[in-house]
């Protein structure tokens, strides 16, 4: 198995369950899986496999599936040849729309409704290979990108063992994913959660829910200081079209309403290392 972080770790003890183990690759920072796998005695490799690195650990072993799950890195041909059967990836978004890196945050971003699960066979593109099996999940209102990796948690088990069961039987249905309509989002990292306070409140709220704890959250600046923001919703306070956006017009010792293009925004759950001074008519940038 391929597998990286908490997702990783639960399909893995999931897996091993029911299925023989030969061998897990994992990153570095994977801590509990990496301990894992020295607690089940699980032959295992921890790092980049490009430039074929994992390439003499992985053709020691004999197996029919190579299953990745929340796996960070790209999986090379040389590796998708290696299994008996079939190499397949499980993939959080209903591809082909969102390809590529955390599709679950990037869907609430943009305001999408729903999400979902796909397993497809894995092939040197980024998410391109054949669809086996996928699931819709419903993104509610409220949902934040830690809510919807827990909906994922629940659902892979089942997803698992729904490609695993048809690969054994032979019954393993395949549909190739039609490319015109792909969609491909790009990997994020901390310092991509500024927020534009020039945005619609809309995107603004999808934004900070997307991002809110336990991920890094969305930030905001106020006279330089750093406010990072977990929690946001639409407010009812007045405006004149002539305020600056990002506008301060109210506050309580929880929360700041903010002026947007498109309406009031009320954002609580506020973070920051220093004290800040909010003051009616200052201007978050």
């Amino acid at each position: 198995m391929l597998v990286s972080g908490g997702l990783g770790l639960k399909a893995l003890q999931h897996v091993i369950a029911l299925n023989n183990i030969v061998a897990v690759m994992t990153d570095k920072n994977s801590v509990a899986i990496i301990e894992y796998c020295h607690q089940e005695n699980i032959p295992f490799y921890a790092g980049n496999p490009r430039n074929g690195k994992a390439l003499p650990f992985l053709k020691s072993f004999q197996f029919d599936v190579l299953l990745s799950v929340n796996y960070l890195f790209i999986i090379g041909q040389e590796l998708i040849r290696l299994p008996g059967k079939l190499a397949v990836n499980i993939h959080g978004s209903l591809l082909p729309k969102y390809r590529g890196r955390t599709p679950h945050v990037w869907a609430i971003i943009n305001g999408e409704s729903k999400t979902g699960i796909t397993a497809h066979v894995l092939e040197a593109g980024v998410d391109e290979g054949d669809i086996v099996h996928q699931v819709e999940i419903p993104i509610r209102e409220n949902d934040t990108g830690a809510s919807i990796l827990k909906k994922f948690g629940n659902f892979y088990p089942g997803v698992i063992d729904f490609i695993l069961s048809d690969i054994a039987a032979g019954t393993l249905n395949r549909v190739a994913q039609d490319s015109t309509k792909a969609t491909y989002f790009g990997k994020r990292s901390p310092d991509d959660g500024a927020i534009n306070w020039s945005w619609c409140k809309e995107r603004i709220r999808n934004w900070i829910r997307a991002q809110a704890k336990p991920y890094p959250g969305a930030f905001t600046f106020l006279e330089g200081m750093k406010i990072i923001v977990h929690k946001a919703e639409f407010s009812e306070a007045g405006f004149h079209f002539d305020q600056p956006n990002g506008c301060i017009l109210a506050h309580t010792p929880h929360s700041v309403i903010v002026k947007t293009p498109t309406g009031a925004i009320e954002i609580s759950e506020i973070e920051y290392t220093y004290p800040v001074l909010f003051e009616v008519g200052k201007i978050l940038t």
